[in-house]
């Protein structure tokens, strides 16, 4: 599971609320689906940005080997309609930790979309995307871990408030720029990104295996 930052627009005020993205998989030939995009609540853009995610699996873990996965991807407890891309970091560092059943961070909350050759690109309402984890933590309670990870392109977007700036000086607050996918498994698993990219090819390997063995 990982959090992604969602921008909710009242009209007259926007702010950012972190959302679950939970995963599972296991080894079949279905695919990675998307239970937005089967509820029919996503958009056009949302629907490319998961079709990027299968692109770069591919890519990353699977290039000489027959991908057998059947996985599913959610934004828990969400309802309302979805769009954009900017959800793309949180759902494919969901994906390879259900994969590798490798278990992340839960006190960062990421934003970022990607492209097929794991580049982490830019994304909006950043601010407001800080600003609301922000609030949410500072409700719960400062620890001095919690923070968020952006594009390292969207830091001339920073715009942080007095209270999120004087918490980040005091370290009690976070905020970590990346541009690749390996920078941000490096911060949310508890394994280097090469150990975590290691247990996620060993378990796509297995499941290989076992559907060979099952379709004898």
């Amino acid at each position: 599971m990982s959090s992604r930052i969602a921008v909710m627009d009242r009209g007259y005020h926007s702010f950012g609320t972190p959302v679950a993205v939970t995963a599972q998989a296991a080894p079949g030939d279905k695919g990675i689906i998307n239970i937005e995009r089967e509820s029919g609540l996503s958009g056009e853009i949302y629907d490319k940005a998961h079709l990027i995610i299968q692109g770069l699996l591919h890519r990353n873990y699977a290039q000489d080997i027959p991908l057998f996965l059947s996985a599913s991807i959610c934004f828990e407890q969400s309802y309302s309609p979805v769009d954009g891309d900017s959800a793309s970091c949180a759902e494919f560092f969901a994906l390879l930790s259900a994969i590798a059943q490798i278990p992340l961070r839960q006190d960062l909350a990421v934003t970022g979309s990607l492209n097929q050759l794991g580049d982490v690109q830019p994304v909006g309402g950043i601010p407001e995307k800080i600003e609301g984890f922000f609030e949410t933590c500072s409700i719960l309670g400062l620890t001095g871990t919690q923070g968020v990870i952006i594009p390292r392109r969207n830091l001339p977007n920073l715009m942080p408030s007095d209270r999120v700036q004087a918490a980040v000086e005091d370290g009690l607050f976070h905020i970590w720029a990346i541009d690749t996918v390996e920078e941000g498994i490096s911060l949310l698993a508890p394994v280097t990104a090469e150990e975590f990219g290691k247990k996620v090819r060993e378990a796509l390997l297995e499941h290989a295996r076992h559907m060979r063995d099952f379709r004898k």
